[in-house]
């Protein structure tokens, strides 16, 4: 079997294949990505999630993905669109590294929620690395479930830590200001 380039999966995205070609992979820090796989239909798919929650489980957007709840259900109902049984899914959880200090516990509360979620749907997980203070470089091959973990050097890990935190910072200047605009626009009837 030939293998394709690797897909790359970043925050807030969700990809799911059927191609015994498709590989996905991601970098890792205080993020978890979730690598799930039917192993009798041979489909599966992989996320990425920054926060544990968050956003509106209705929305589909990029930004919404970022959030946990969000962007299991989107795995869980696209490998089940692409002939998936859900009783028949098992996974594989990776992330929840503490990289950089300052970012405090998102790493946890993210590993906190992932268990819970697990737990709270039923599902089979297989195997999982969380936490630690070291960046993840993750493989999933999924129409077969294999994964694959190598831990990153230091400078790398940090620049993934710094990343994320930019990323936070723009989401809670852009939660002020719509709190803010939303204070200056209320009507009363």
């Amino acid at each position: 079997m030939q293998e394709r380039d690797v897909t790359t999966v970043i925050q807030g995205e969700v990809a799911i294949s059927k191609d015994p070609k498709v590989v996905f992979g991601t970098l890792l820090g205080s993020c978890i990505s979730v690598c799930m796989y039917d192993p009798f239909e041979r489909v599966g798919g992989m996320n990425h999630f920054l926060l544990p929650d968050g956003g509106d489980a209705s929305d589909d957007s990029e930004t919404a993905m970022r959030f946990g709840v969000n962007a299991m259900e989107k795995l869980i109902n696209g490998i089940l669109k692409l002939g998936g049984r859900r009783d028949n899914l098992t996974c594989k959880v990776f992330g929840g590294a503490t990289v950089i200090a300052s970012l405090g516990r998102v790493g946890q509360e993210n590993i906190v929620f992932v268990k819970n979620y697990i737990r709270a749907e039923g599902l089979k997980c297989l195997a999982h690395s969380l936490g630690g203070n070291r960046a993840r470089r993750i493989r999933f091959w999924p129409t077969t479930g294999r994964a694959m973990q190598s831990l990153v050097l230091d400078s790398t890990a940090s620049a993934i830590g710094w990343q994320e935190e930019k990323y936070r910072l723009k989401e809670r200047e852009a939660e002020q200001r719509w709190k803010k605009q939303a204070g200056s626009d209320l009507e009363l009837f």
